[in-house]
């Protein structure tokens, strides 16, 4: 640990103005300190103190090697800036303890000597050994300890009576260097394979040899696992697989997303996504896999568009989901009444025969909306030229988001995690998300064709998705509106609930 000082008195030289000079007098007057400098030509100057020490236009050479960036301590600066009012009394009165040991005074000069000092047991003629003793009686601690604390500020002032940092599990000295050499190489190895505990220990024991430690100033391998279980919570490495530690490592610092919708229609987020669940194919009465595509817009989370597929989606069922935005499909005869949405544009004051209303738009699963911007990620169906070119012809941009970052389509992300959640993992056919949680035999348990699985999505988006509450819906208009409910359709006695109807400016 480093001091970080250098002194300044006669002979301490400085930089001025691209000049070597020399300081050859120091002086007190009524403006405050003044120095003399002297330069190489014999020329005096006249400057004051601050000026000499704060301006830009003086920098100090120091006679010795000063504190850089690959020292194996910080500096003194960094560590006493980082202690608290109550901390920084504890190393002011343990260093005051110190230099009572090494000098026989507190403050540790005799000009500074307050009443009574020197004692007994600390006067010049006693011997280090017994001043210890003394010292370690009085504190009650071991005479070990006073020695090292002595030996301590001897080397790095009262910067080395500041206790260790690290971590609530490890009271080692260098436990905080150890660790940031530590977590440099588990970052290293976040695009890599996953590395062990005992590779990460011996390359952060060989990068800090490499810097000036030696062996007895490393952590004990026992002490070395436990630091790595503080490091996994920072930086995951050992516990989840490499992918999930890439996603981890990846996430922004701020809140995640830029784009901010304020209408509905603005956004419509669209992406593809495996069924958890195996179908059946109505012609050859086979297991087969099936994916789902959805369309959803953001501002209200109302869900407009659904599609599943077999084995793979095409471009044509990507259009046929952007279009369910503009023409809904019909809710089913026995869905409940706060499943159907109601017919649109038409003024409350004017009386229709129910009747005269048919075609697509009466008694819709879901809302219709006219897309502006919709926002895909880079997959080969929505960079086609078959839904480009339908946008286009729609009159609707395409803005794509950016390349391996599931989080700019977060709100659609989230649904398919819902659906599984609460729907899927429900049904014959239940295969989990992943290989490492399937069944035994899954596909044997296929119950459903494609159109029924298809049909039960839609009942359930319409039946529960959208009039499940949601914190992120809320109305602005409405005062005191609490922030931890969404609902889609509630009695006019609660106006603070809001969710995608509500915000769709629709009757509950």
């Amino acid at each position: 640990m480093s001091r970080a000082a250098v002194r300044v008195g006669v002979g301490t030289r400085f930089s001025y103005d691209g000049e070597v000079v020399e300081v050859v007098e120091l002086a007190s007057t009524q403006a405050g300190g003044e120095v003399v400098l002297k330069d190489g030509r014999g020329r005096l100057l006249r400057l004051a103190v601050k000026e000499l020490l704060l301006s830009d236009r003086a920098r100090i050479i120091p006679d010795g090697p000063g504190p850089a960036s690959d020292d194996p301590q910080e500096t003194a600066a960094v560590v006493l800036a980082r202690l608290n009012a109550g901390e920084r009394e504890m190393v002011l009165e343990r260093a005051a303890h110190v230099r009572e040991v090494l000098t026989g005074f507190r403050s540790g000069s005799e000009e500074l000597a307050a009443v009574g000092e020197p004692r007994a047991a600390y006067t010049a003629g006693e011997p280090m050994e017994s001043r210890y003793a003394a010292k370690a009686a009085e504190l009650r601690v071991a005479a070990r300890t006073v020695k090292r604390w002595v030996a301590a500020f001897r080397r790095d002032g009262e910067a080395g009576l500041v206790p260790a940092r690290s971590g609530p599990r490890s009271g080692h000295r260098n436990a905080e260097p150890w660790s940031e050499v530590a977590l440099e190489v588990m970052v290293e190895h976040t695009g890599q394979s996953k590395p062990s505990r005992k590779m990460v220990i011996e390359r952060t024991r060989a990068r800090l040899l490499a810097r000036g430690f030696t062996e007895e100033d490393l952590p004990s391998r026992a002490t070395a696992y436990r630091l790595l279980e503080d490091l996994e919570r920072r930086h995951p490495t050992f516990r989840l697989s490499t992918k999930r530690n890439r996603d981890i490592a990846s996430r922004p610092g701020g809140v995640y997303g830029k784009l901010r919708p304020t209408r509905p229609g603005e956004y419509l987020l669209m992406d593809t996504n495996r069924l958890d669940v195996f179908a059946l194919d109505p012609v050859t009465l086979q297991w087969l896999q099936a994916e789902l595509t959805v369309a959803m817009d953001w501002y209200t989370r109302c869900v407009c568009g659904i599609r599943i597929t077999p084995v793979s989606t095409k471009a044509v069922d990507a259009s046929v989901a952007l279009y369910q935005a503009f023409r809904p499909r019909p809710a089913g005869a026995d869905w409940p009444a706060h499943a159907v949405w109601p017919e649109h544009g038409i003024p409350r004051s004017v009386l229709v025969e129910a009747t005269a209303l048919e075609g697509p738009m009466r008694s819709a699963a879901s809302p219709a909306l006219v897309p502006e911007t919709v926002l895909v990620d880079h997959g080969k169906v929505f960079v086609s030229e078959h839904l480009t070119s339908v946008c286009r012809r729609l009159g609707i941009s395409v803005q794509p988001a950016r390349l391996r970052t599931g989080r700019d389509k977060g709100p659609l992300e989230r649904f398919f995690l819902t659906l599984r959640e609460d729907l899927l993992q429900g049904l014959p056919g239940y295969k989990g998300p992943d290989l490492h949680s399937r069944g035994e035999r899954p596909e044997g348990e296929a119950f459903f064709f494609l159109h029924e699985l298809e049909a039960i999505i839609r009942e359930w988006v319409a039946c529960v998705y959208h009039v499940r509450p949601h914190t992120s819906l809320i109305d602005p208009g409405v005062r005191n509106a609490p922030t931890t409910t969404r609902s889609t359709r509630v009695p006019r006695s609660e106006p603070a609930l809001r969710g995608p109807s509500s915000r769709l400016g629709l009757p509950g």
